[in-house]
Formats: C-alpha cells, structure tokens, sequence
C-alpha cells in the first residue's frame, strides 16, 4: 500500500466517523466497482441493437414497411436472439432463415409488411392471399419480400463467413 493510499483511506475514515449507514449505503459504495469491465448495457440489447443496425444498413427498401416490419419481428423473437449473444447477425440468419423457408410464415410476414405499410402511408395495402396474383400497385408480394429477404440472408452469409 502506497502513502497516498494509506492517506486516502485514513481521510475517508476520518469523513465517515460518526455516520449512521444504511444498507442502500453499503450497497451503493459497493457498486462503484460491481460492473467494472461490463457494460452496463445488457447483452440482448446490444445484440438487438447490432441486428437492427444490419438491417437498416443492408436492406434495400424504399418505402421502409419492409425494414419496419423485419426489425419488429427480430425484437418480438427475442428468446432466438437471445440464443445467439455472442454472435447476434447468426440471430438474425436463422430468423431469415424461417421466414425464407416456410411458405406460411413468409405469408404471415408480408401480411404484416402490408400492415405496416397501409399505417405509414395511411391507404388501405394491398393484401396478396397464397396462389393469388399479386396487384398491379403491391409493393410488397409474396415474391418480392422472399427475393428482398433472400438477398439479405445472402449478404449476411457472406459478411459471416468472411
């Protein structure tokens, strides 16, 4: 121990002399070095926050329902990201994965795209239903939603693998 640490605490025993503590100040004393060296951000978050910054960086969507409706489904599967803290972007290659894979969650998605879609622009979306042609004026069908996430998911793979 060095002479100024010996100062230190000697000055900061003489300061607390005849102080009642609480436990609230215990603890609070205490929590200064509690953390030291983590962030004080939670995990999920700063895995939530790299794969929502991904998406809005690499997909191309002009209108931005797209982008809306995919970064609202990546915090509403939480329990999947969460499996993947260390490596978040696999969180979201295996999201996109489903999605791309299975016909009734892709339907599902592009419906919620519509949705999102038909709230920012405040007009009624057209809503495509499976093994029907899509309208003329759709943004969002079935096949450019697949095509878009699909591009994504490739992108992704790629920037992983690299």
């Amino acid at each position: 121990m060095t002479e100024t640490d010996g100062n230190s605490c000697e000055l900061e025993r003489d300061i607390l002399k005849g102080r009642s503590f609480s436990l609230a100040d215990v603890i609070g004393k205490e929590a200064g070095s509690f953390m030291k060296g983590d962030s004080p951000v939670p995990k999920l978050v700063q895995a939530t926050t790299e794969i929502l910054l991904y998406i809005e960086y690499n997909l191309t969507d002009s209108s931005g329902a797209l982008k809306a409706a995919l970064k609202t489904w990546v915090q509403t599967h939480e329990v999947d990201v969460s499996c993947h803290l260390n490596s978040p972007l696999n969180a979201l290659s295996k999201l996109l994965e489903q999605i791309v894979a299975n016909p009734e969650l892709l339907y599902e998605f592009v419906r919620r795209v519509d949705v999102q879609w038909g709230e920012t622009y405040g007009e009624r979306p057209f809503f495509q239903k499976p093994g029907q042609a899509p309208h003329p004026d759709d943004e969002y069908t079935h096949e450019s939603v697949h095509q878009a996430l699909s591009g994504l998911l490739a992108s992704l793979k790629a920037s992983l693998e690299a």
